[in-house]
């Protein structure tokens, strides 16, 4: 059980495995306004950083489910480097269908939305962990611009231009499925390229280091294509944001 090794190899180097900035993930965990001993709850939580710098930084406990073996003892390794890791644990399962034991305050899946078949069973799922009151984190890409071909969109890496809404519509269905929209932290293109082309070197070096490897080519043709491409299209047209959500009293 482990995500594709391709993204084991490319992103091996990262802290963060989304388009946000540690300065980023910081003003998030303070609009929040986290206090000591909540606790959150973190679908798909790669290699901790969240969790880690908030228990560092907000006393939170919490816990982290995520597929890849290698980032799961990252995150393991992270937590004891910050002195954090009586306060966060981390799981390597799928977080596909996972329900907390224990209510939480803040239940999250930033950036792996296919866990619960789209955004709307994303938060239906998180919804199932969250205590009244708590607060649902979904982190999604949306676009900056509209592409103005399906082209566009594949350059993108999205099937097709309805993958992803503008921003106002995608605020606007969250209201549709009964939450209140009541934070948002957007990624900005420096966030973009610190999470693309950081995957650059770490694709270099991995060649430089296995030569022969049966993944060679695939990531020699990566490295090769993905800055054009990068630049070209999900620079310009992709947006991505952590949005805050409460449900709405019925």
């Amino acid at each position: 059980m482990d995500i594709p090794r391709i993204f084991n190899i490319t992103e091996s180097a990262h802290r963060i495995h989304n388009p946000i900035t540690p300065e980023k993930l910081a003003t998030l965990g303070a609009a929040l306004r986290l206090e000591a001993g909540s606790r959150v709850l973190d679908l798909g939580s790669g290699s901790g950083e969240m969790l880690c710098t908030w228990a560092r930084d907000h006393g939170i406990v919490g816990t982290g489910i995520d597929l890849s073996q290698l980032f799961t003892e990252q995150a393991k390794r992270r937590a004891a480097e910050l002195g954090v890791a009586d306060q966060v644990s981390f799981i390597h399962g799928d977080a596909a269908g996972h329900v907390s034991d224990q209510k939480v305050d803040v239940a999250a899946c930033l950036g792996a939305t296919w866990i619960g078949g789209g955004v709307a069973g994303t938060i239906e799922l998180l919804a199932r962990s969250l205590r009244p009151g708590g607060i649902i984190l979904v982190g999604e890409p949306y676009w900056r611009q509209l592409p103005p071909t399906e082209e566009f969109a594949k350059g993108c890496l999205a099937g097709s231009i309805a993958d992803f809404l503008m921003l106002p519509k995608l605020l606007a269905s969250f209201g549709r499925l009964g939450y209140d929209v009541v934070e948002m932290v957007l990624a900005d293109q420096d966030g973009w390229d610190r999470y693309e082309a950081a995957k650059w070197l770490t694709m270099r070096r991995w060649l430089e280091a296995n030569p022969g490897d049966e993944l060679e080519e695939e990531v020699r043709a990566q490295l090769s294509s993905e800055p054009e491409r990068y630049a070209a299209y999900t620079r310009e047209y992709l947006g991505w944001g952590v949005f805050a959500l409460m449900p709405r009293a019925r």
